[in-house]
């Protein structure tokens, strides 16, 4: 989809070291009619997908915490932070991306999940587009430890807690990770476990 509303946009390569660091002079069409000159800072750093896992028979899900370098210098004392599984998309679609991710993450092998939403994760200044799915889980899946990539030097505990603990931690404000909280919001109120309310 294009609009006539932006012309003459010019790419400045500000960092490509590990992602893409760009910025963006471009003129854009008011609604007034004006056309007016604007910068702006575009991060690219791909796609990701996360997914919410759940066992209906115990009534408990899987969440993972770890430590976030950009949290910590934003008022988040330890830098811990408990989220659902996810991780960047490679070269595969969503989908492949998120069973890959739950294998690598949490150590649980599935072979189904279901896309509930897509959406920008900070579009003021991210290209990302965030995947969220939620998959059903049994301890029979159960194929490793998780904790991610001794390559990528991840350093992932795996959570596993009664959904009505969650819950209880999402109301207290104990998570702050905007993915979690959309896929924990996402499961109360389609009712995908108990205890939701």
């Amino acid at each position: 989809m294009t609009t006539n509303r932006i012309k003459n946009i010019v790419s400045k390569l500000l960092s490509d070291n590990y992602y893409i660091l760009k910025k963006l002079t471009f003129d854009y069409l008011m609604t007034d009619g004006r056309w007016v000159t604007q910068e702006r800072e575009v991060y690219d750093r791909g796609d990701g997908a996360g997914i919410l896992l759940y066992n209906i028979e115990k009534q408990t899900i899987i969440l993972t915490k770890q430590f976030r370098m950009p949290t910590y210098i934003n008022d988040n004392a330890d830098g811990f932070l408990v989220e659902i599984c996810a991780g960047m998309l490679d070269k595969d679609n969503p989908e492949a991306c998120i069973i890959r991710e739950t294998e690598e993450e949490v150590g649980y092998r599935i072979k189904e999940v279901k896309k509930v939403y897509e959406a920008y994760s900070s579009p003021g200044v991210m290209t990302e587009k965030m995947y969220f799915f939620i998959g059903a889980y049994t301890d029979d899946m159960k194929v490793s430890h998780g904790g991610g990539l001794e390559s990528e030097h991840e350093d992932i505990e795996v959570l596993e807690l009664p959904f009505s603990d969650a819950v209880k931690m999402l109301k207290n404000g104990e998570i702050h990770d905007t993915r979690t909280i959309v896929l924990l919001q996402y499961a109360i109120i389609h009712e995908l476990l108990k205890d939701g309310h």
